[in-house]
């Protein structure tokens, strides 16, 4: 009988294969390669001595000791964590958010100060992206996504919809007329764009041309400096109207298919600070739709 504890990779490496039933996204969730994935998963098998996943031609399947497995491989993980929180003290008010980038420059830094009032003992790390992430980044309690519906592998709420726009700086000259002959600037690879705005608008739309960047923090910039109009949604553009620094010209605004939720991952259940910064999201959410 084996007395010593299998490596604490393999179990954490398991762990993630079996939330996900995938070695792809458990490669991503852990920063290896599918194949490192794989290959610690056979060495736990073979420490073992028995199978812990059936490999199906599209997914994987845990097998009936992967499943009693499972629960004591997190439970032991939780209460590792709990013990090194002890130890740690105000780590557990240490919060890792995760959000893109616009959001967290536009709608959260400027709040920051009154959370900071709020909950002067709570330090939030926050991590941006360009693009919507598949997974929470490890480490991640709370995440802030802007997407059409992320996938529930965490607990997931929608936090708001919104209606998107053309925006520019006050007194561009533009009309529905000339908007087309206008430089026009927008955020790549997403529905809310300026070609599906014209059509529910009604206006006839010659594909003119667009310079695209990743991140709408480019086109919002150009559009302040008056170089032309982007597309724009309230939860970005809303404080920029209300300062004077950008206009909506036109009356049409249209339902965005994109929405923004919150996502809090299993040991923000256990993170006070976490929880604390996910209500205090909610409540700032809501206090703008009233």
């Amino acid at each position: 009988m084996k007395t010593a504890l299998p490596p604490l990779g393999w179990l954490r490496t398991f762990e993630a294969a079996a939330r996900h039933l995938s070695f792809t996204g458990a490669a991503r969730d852990l920063n290896m390669t599918q194949s490192a994935v794989s290959q610690q998963i056979k060495s736990l098998e073979g420490y073992l001595g028995q199978p812990l996943f059936h490999r199906r031609p599209r997914a994987l399947e845990l097998t009936e000791a992967g499943i009693t497995y499972l629960p004591v491989v997190r439970e032991a993980f939780r209460t590792l964590l709990q013990g090194t929180r002890a130890v740690t003290g105000d780590q557990h008010n240490t919060v890792q958010v995760q959000s893109n980038i616009t959001f967290a420059a536009n709608w959260l830094a400027p709040r920051l100060p009154d959370f900071r009032a709020r909950h002067p003992q709570v330090r939030l790390n926050i991590f941006t992206e360009l693009w919507e992430p598949r997974e929470m980044a490890e480490g991640a309690s709370v995440e802030i996504r802007y997407s059409l519906r992320p996938a529930d592998t965490v607990r997931t709420e929608l936090l708001r919809t919104d209606h998107y726009y053309p925006v520019c700086a006050p007194g561009y000259p533009v009309t529905l007329d000339t908007l087309a002959d206008q430089p026009l600037y927008d955020c790549s690879n997403l529905l809310s764009n300026w070609a599906s705005w014209a059509e529910a608008s009604g206006l006839p739309w010659p594909d003119p041309p667009i310079t695209y960047a990743t991140t709408y923090l480019v086109s919002l910039s150009v559009a302040m400096a008056g170089g032309g109009l982007c597309i724009a949604h309230d939860t970005i553009v809303r404080h920029l109207i209300d300062e004077g620094r950008l206009v909506t010209p036109f009356e049409h605004r249209e339902p965005m298919p994109e929405a923004y939720y919150l996502l809090l991952s299993p040991q923000a259940e256990e993170t006070p600070g976490a929880l604390a910064f996910a209500d205090w999201i909610r409540q700032e959410i809501a206090a703008e739709a009233g």
